[in-house]
């Protein structure tokens, strides 16, 4: 079995060439809050304007050039270019002699490795997710909420995975997935509704469910049964397990989530013979080291 310790959030945005922008907001569309910011005297902005050139690289804009970065970042041409050439200088990008183009270089899986390291669930989950993914034979995630969508901090693949669920920082919607109704399922009944009317949705595949009243019923059938269970929703003929990880309050801080194909399992088999262990794991995580 592989183990995926290879990714970032930046290079994993997947599916799709408008996918990005559909479910995540603009660069621009954030600094709706830049007059709040300005108040903040500890608030760099050539900082934030860095990290906007690095965080216009992903799956479909694997390189770019200038005018891409400029359209991209919603920067002036001449603010891209100066900000690419430091970031260049100091090795984050790295830059074609010909086409003059840049990509992401060595130094951003870095920024990768220190994540993992600091995060004391992840430490925690990899043994486990292992071990459950041998059990099963099926692909295992590790999976965090931030904001209306997650993250997939870890990936434990199998052979016939493809590669674009390898890759961990691969962020979803949280309500078209498994592991986001799950998370949504284990908070207060008002935040739930909130979650379900206001966070954004994309249809990942022809058979995502874009009915929010739909949706809100698949979590309240998590809140009962302990897990969610989604059916082609972000992969077609895939069905996905998920069973949240919970603090000492009960709030979810993860999930573990489980991948298989339609055509090998039936939705029956996945509830009979995955979700008892899911959420085994899912419960075996000691909410005092989750601090």
């Amino acid at each position: 079995m592989i183990i995926t310790v290879l990714g970032f959030a930046a290079l994993s945005r997947n599916r799709g060439a408008g996918e990005r922008t559909k479910y995540r907001q603009s660069a621009t569309a954030k600094d709706g809050n830049l007059s709040k910011r300005t108040q903040d005297t500890l608030f760099v902005g050539s900082l934030e304007k860095g990290m906007r050139v690095l965080s216009a690289f992903d799956h479909n804009h694997t390189s770019l050039g200038l005018t891409e970065l400029a359209e991209r970042t919603g920067l002036e041409k001449s603010a891209a270019q100066r900000l690419s050439n430091t970031l260049h200088k100091i090795g984050y990008l790295d830059k074609d002699p010909q086409t003059r183009r840049f990509r992401p270089s060595l130094k951003f899986l870095e920024l990768a490795n220190a994540y993992w390291w600091a995060d004391p669930l992840v430490q925690l989950a990899m043994p486990k997710l292992i071990e459950l993914g041998q059990r099963v034979q099926e692909r295992v995630n590790l999976a965090r909420l931030d904001g209306g969508e997650i993250v997939y901090v870890v990936r434990i693949p199998t052979q016939l995975t493809r590669f674009e669920a390898m890759i961990a920082g691969r962020r979803l919607p949280a309500l078209t997935t498994s592991g986001g109704r799950t998370m949504i399922a284990r908070m207060p009944a008002a935040e739930r509704r909130k979650a379900v009317k206001t966070w954004p949705l994309v249809a990942m595949t022809p058979k995502t469910t874009m009915d929010r009243n739909k949706i809100a019923a698949s979590i309240e059938e998590a809140v009962v049964a302990g897990y969610s269970l989604t059916v082609s929703e972000n992969m077609l003929n895939e069905i996905a397990l998920a069973a949240p990880i919970l603090d000492h309050d009960g709030r979810p801080v993860a999930a573990v989530q489980c991948s298989m194909s339609s055509l090998k399992w039936s939705i029956d088999k996945v509830r009979r013979e995955i979700a008892p262990r899911l959420i085994e794991v899912a419960n075996s995580f000691n909410p005092i080291k989750l601090r």
